[in-house]
């Protein structure tokens, strides 16, 4: 089996010489994270190192496969886990596909879920109604999820137990540990969509107690879009192979057996075919950015700016929809309006980057953001009200 990820000594560099690494950051003030994280140099030149291996007329695919390789190992040393139970999927809507085609329902056994899910994968739950599964809904309290909700509708017959990390909606950091502890002790499996969090917010999957965890490269981990990463706990059972699969999920990839159908025993047999080998560069681009700080650095500072901008935008007035208390918010701040894409527009033409879904604007912090961002924002909002643009 392959040893544990061991991710290499974080230099703990600072938040002003960590934002240097973002060039558009000198005239931006970027708060779409939750969406995209911000292009940085690192980004740009492992692209154009992919670019530089398609034209210097050599054999890429070596090359190619040790970069999948170097990601799926820093994914794996960031999150606490084995590289062996890390899946390369092209999204986290593909990981929760493969995580549901693993049962086989029987009467009355349920998915319990929550509206603070990402719709995407709601949406994979959802789908699996015809083959017998049925999907059950936490109530949601004054707009937040709370453990006595997930208690309500998690029974013996509940065989999955989903739960965002961080509310993609309005930020809230969710009880997972307690709900975990719900669902284990009913016999259900645990799946987590990480993807508003890992970068942000430290992530050990043992001490989560999940079997699963899902999330992309695109946003706090500031890579691009095409890759995600599944996490499969070691021994988790599972009572059907995976319906859709490719040769990435062999046993032994390069033995080109069309008569063969041999799983990989590792969270390979969870990938399908050839991988996204440009997304990898960008991921493996920013998780190296991202290992050159501790992520309880990284989340302390997200939580004091997370902070402050709620209090400032609360100062000013705003409806905000996130979470009051520090310790149930993610590194987003959702304030309430009729319009969001309106003051999105308006932000925007200040060099203002956010992020508006539904009813709300989302302002989402990294480590790369700093007091003035928060300042600029807050009075630019503050301007939008007054002078009614």
């Amino acid at each position: 089996m392959t040893p544990p990820a061991t991710q290499s000594a974080a230099q703990n560099v600072s938040a002003e010489q960590f934002r240097a690494q973002f060039p558009a950051l000198e005239h931006t003030a970027y708060f779409a994270s939750c969406s995209q994280g911000a292009l940085s140099g690192t980004l740009a030149s492992a692209l154009t190192e992919f670019q530089a291996s398609l034209l210097d007329g050599s054999d890429p695919w070596p090359g190619w496969l040790e970069r999948v390789e170097k990601a799926r190992g820093a994914f794996a040393a960031l999150i606490g886990a084995r590289m062996d139970e890390i899946a390369i999927v092209s999204c986290a809507s593909e990981g929760a596909y493969q995580v549901s085609s693993g049962f086989a329902w029987g009467p009355g056994q349920s998915i319990v879920t929550t509206e603070l899910e990402f719709p995407s994968i709601a949406h994979v739950w959802l789908a699996q109604r015809p083959a017998g599964g049925r999907v059950r809904y936490a109530d949601l309290v004054d707009g937040f999820a709370t453990v006595e909700s997930y208690e309500q509708v998690i029974d013996d017959a509940t065989r999955l137990v989903s739960i965002p990390l961080i509310s993609y909606r309005n930020g809230q950091r969710l009880p997972v540990a307690q709900i975990a502890t719900l669902a284990r002790q009913r016999g259900a499996h645990v799946f987590i969509d990480a993807y508003q969090g890992v970068g942000v917010e430290p992530i050990d999957v043992t001490a989560l107690d999940c079997d699963y965890l899902v999330s992309g490269a695109l946003k706090y981990l500031l890579g691009i879009p095409g890759l995600a990463f599944l996490y499969v706990r070691t021994g988790t059972p599972r009572d059907l192979d995976p319906s859709l699969t490719g040769w990435f999920a062999r046993a032994d990839p390069f033995s080109f057996n069309p008569r063969e159908l041999d799983f990989a025993a590792t969270a390979r047999r969870y990938q399908t075919g050839t991988p996204p080998v440009a997304a990898a560069y960008g991921a493996l681009a920013g998780l190296q950015l991202l290992s050159s700080v501790e992520p309880a650095t990284i989340a302390a500072h997200v939580s004091a700016l997370t902070d402050y901008l709620h209090t400032e935008l609360s100062r000013r007035g705003e409806r905000i929809a996130s979470p009051a208390v520090a310790e149930s918010r993610g590194p987003q701040v959702a304030l309430r309006d009729p319009e969001p894409e309106r003051l999105a527009a308006y932000l925007a033409d200040q060099r203002i980057i956010t992020s508006p879904r539904a009813d709300l604007l989302r302002l989402a912090v990294h480590y790369y953001t700093n007091t003035a961002d928060v300042d600029t924002v807050v009075q630019a909002i503050y301007d939008f009200r007054t002078q009614r643009w």
